[in-house]
């Protein structure tokens, strides 16, 4: 297929046009910041938060793209320029959601059909969950009216190569590197699903085609989940190194912005989600579990990685003299 990926200059969205080069799709990008990329793929220039970029950019080419991955949209106004251009054209428009869009749930694993956050929801915390919630409520409802043939992606916690953010695998490894303690808010105790970027580009690339992914909605973690202790010694074990783990009670690390780790389910508990959907309707499965997705990870980091960030240990720093 001839696709088009907004974004795609970093993380997921450059994984994807990675899977989808591999695949033999003829690969469009519309970004703002150039990267290299493999041969072939057609940049075009253009930053989708100015107004009438979009239809600058991608105006003149609205007829040449059979699918669209959208990747960068978070409320429905980002997305409202795209479908004007595609609907009616595209064969697909993937749109890539989170589970941030879920409510809390006594019942695990969570399912497709769980609660959402309402979409008129004013918790400012919640923003980011209940921007998507509007985006995918946008897009069924375009759906049911026009036929759009939309797939929506909820992607969970995310870890493997070129992290956009220091404070994700970057961070952890360093800091074990070094021997510096790693924080961990209350017992450890709390359950992840983490999935490795790889793997969230493989299940992208697989929806093209299928027509059981037209007007679905697909959660998006690894087969595996692990307690936050088990996820920082995997960690430890692709670093070559013992973690220094020091618990943090939670009444201090509930009031630490930014937050002591970067998964919620640290402070307000486990989150478990279900992938048997994806499983059944799509060709994937996940290919790296924890241990070997972060060994992955480290592997990138060691070879280049480790010298395009920066670290701040402060934070870390503030939290211990609290402990004291």
């Amino acid at each position: 297929m001839r696709a088009l990926v907004m974004g795609g200059n970093r993380y997921i969205g450059l994984c994807l046009v990675e899977e989808l080069v591999r695949q033999g799709h003829e690969v469009t990008v519309m970004n703002s910041h150039a990267v290299p990329y493999p041969a072939g793929v057609r940049r075009l220039h253009g930053d989708r938060q100015q107004p009438g970029a979009i239809h600058e950019v991608l105006g003149p080419h609205r007829d040449e793209f059979d699918a669209v991955f959208d990747n960068t949209s978070y409320f429905p106004k980002d997305l409202e320029p795209m479908v004007e251009l595609f609907n009616g054209r595209v064969q697909h428009f993937v749109f890539t959601s989170s589970v941030a869009v879920y409510r809390r749930s006594f019942v695990q694993p969570v399912q497709e059909d769980f609660r959402r956050h309402a979409p008129e929801d004013p918790d400012h915390r919640k923003s980011y969950g209940v921007g998507k919630v509007q985006c995918e409520d946008y897009l069924d409802d375009l759906h049911r009216r026009t036929g759009l043939p939309h797939t929506t992606l909820r992607v969970g916690h995310t870890f493997g190569p070129r992290s956009p953010l220091v404070t994700r695998d970057p961070l952890f490894f360093r800091r074990m590197e070094l021997g510096r303690p790693t924080l961990v808010p209350g017992d450890g105790f709390a359950a992840l699903c983490l999935v490795h970027v790889a793997d969230v580009a493989r299940l992208m690339v697989s929806v093209l085609g299928n027509p059981k992914s037209v007007g679905s909605t697909y959660n998006v973690v690894g087969h595996e989940f692990a307690s936050l202790l088990g996820v920082l010694e995997m960690i430890g074990r692709a670093a070559g190194a013992k973690p220094d783990l020091v618990h943090v009670p939670l009444e201090i690390a509930r009031r630490r912005n930014p937050p002591i780790v970067h998964w919620g389910e640290a402070i307000m508990g486990s989150t478990v989600y279900s992938i048997d959907k994806a499983l059944s309707d799509l060709v994937w499965t996940p290919k790296f579990g924890i241990e070997s997705g972060y060994a992955d990870s480290y592997q990138w980091y060691a070879n280049g990685g480790r010298e395009l960030y920066e670290y701040d240990f402060s934070a870390d720093d503030e939290v211990l003299s609290l402990l004291k």
